[in-house]
């Protein structure tokens, strides 16, 4: 096999917090390896990821996913073309969208100013510039967008969080996107208890002194872990589908840097949670993703002698060996960032770099393997 794919691991601290609720409150869980571990959805990372991107990509590499397309498309056509009043914009960007098949008009009410989707819509700022460009060009011509054209706007120029994340368009499957990345649930290396936090809060403005208790009583549930994160990109699918080799870098590299520094936001303000990994190490490998979260079927104990992070550490490093003697896996490069000397085992399955340095080095590695000058 020539493949590229990179996969990156992670062993993550969070003090007490509650990052990804359930539909109860409580903070996720699943059970694996025989006991319950707390866990973060692969969702919930991916949200979060995203987020950072508009912070790392120019907003013309990015996208946005909404029912509110009408909205949307109409903001872009009036901008054009500022003649056009809102209604006029609106029924243009309605005409585009029922047209492309990705919207209905509600008969009952007919005209439907701003449509929306029936779903979340994933489209690039570029397909939906372009997309208004053309719905302005063909009124001005005394036609309409027709729905080849629609298809051929919105399967070109794919924004870097859609070729990363994927795109399932169920009404026109043709330009479904296969997303290059995978993500896997975040897991806790040992077993959780969830935990209740009662808390009270105080009227500011109870005046007498006398009036005792509280404005406000409830609880808030969370729990702490040390979690392992794995995620994997297909640098070749990527490719496809930005068709860019400049483009794929920063898309590399701009994914391992939210991949490490974001972090979903449930119960922030109350938890105050966020941390970076104590580890990230990443594997370039010609072959196929691995995700060795089997080194935490054994759940990590509590032992007084040795911490959480450094026995993860260490049972990683184990596995890493194990799995890729037994198979022949030998990776093509192997980078590490690990913090103080409880991670430090994991520094010698690759070159121990700074996280910056890592990113850089990785994103070298992807133009050389693309054909381009690193």
């Amino acid at each position: 096999m020539n493949r590229t794919i990179i996969d990156v691991y992670a062993l993550q601290t969070v003090p007490p917090s509650n990052l990804n609720r359930d539909d109860t409150g409580s903070p996720k869980t699943a059970v694996y390896g025989g006991v319950r571990r707390a866990r973060v959805s692969s969702q919930a990372w991916k949200r979060a990821i995203r987020l950072m991107f508009a912070d790392l990509l120019d907003r013309s590499q990015l996208g946005e996913r909404t029912k509110r397309v009408g909205e949307s498309l109409a903001a872009r056509i009036q901008a054009l073309d500022s003649s056009l009043t809102a209604e006029a914009a609106s029924a243009l960007a309605t005409d585009v969208f029922v047209t492309g098949g990705l919207a209905k008009l509600d008969k009952k009410k007919g005209e439907v100013k701003d449509v929306e989707s029936g779903y979340l819509l994933f489209l690039s700022h570029r397909q939906l510039d372009n997309l208004a460009a053309a719905a302005l060009e063909a009124h001005r011509a005394g036609t309409a967008l027709d729905k080849a054209r629609f298809k051929a706007l919105v399967d070109t120029e794919h924004s870097v969080d859609i070729a990363m994340f994927g795109r399932m368009v169920a009404d026109m499957t043709d330009i479904n996107v296969d997303a290059a990345c995978q993500v896997s649930h975040a897991i806790s290396v040992h077993a959780v208890d969830n935990e209740f936090d009662y808390f009270t809060a105080v009227d500011d403005r109870k005046a007498d002194a006398a009036e005792t208790g509280a404005g406000m009583i409830g609880t808030v549930e969370f729990n702490s872990s040390t979690l392992y994160r794995y995620a994997t990109v297909d640098v070749d699918a990527l490719h496809r589908t930005l068709g860019d080799a400049a483009a794929t870098r920063a898309a590399v590299e701009a994914f391992l840097t939210a991949f490490a520094r974001s972090m979903p936001t449930g119960k922030q303000n109350t938890f105050a949670h966020r941390t970076l990994p104590d580890a990230v190490l990443v594997r370039l490998r010609d072959s196929q993703p691995i995700n060795l979260v089997g080194a935490f079927e054994t759940a990590i104990g509590e032992t007084h002698a040795v911490g959480r992070i450094e026995q993860a550490a260490a049972a990683l490093a184990r596995h890493t060996v194990a799995v890729e003697t037994a198979y022949g896996e030998r990776p093509v490069a192997s980078w590490v960032t690990q913090v103080g000397e409880k991670t430090a085992v994991l520094a010698d399955l690759g070159k121990a770099v700074s996280f910056g340095e890592l990113v850089t080095g990785v994103g070298e590695q992807v133009s050389v393997a693309l054909g381009q000058p690193a």
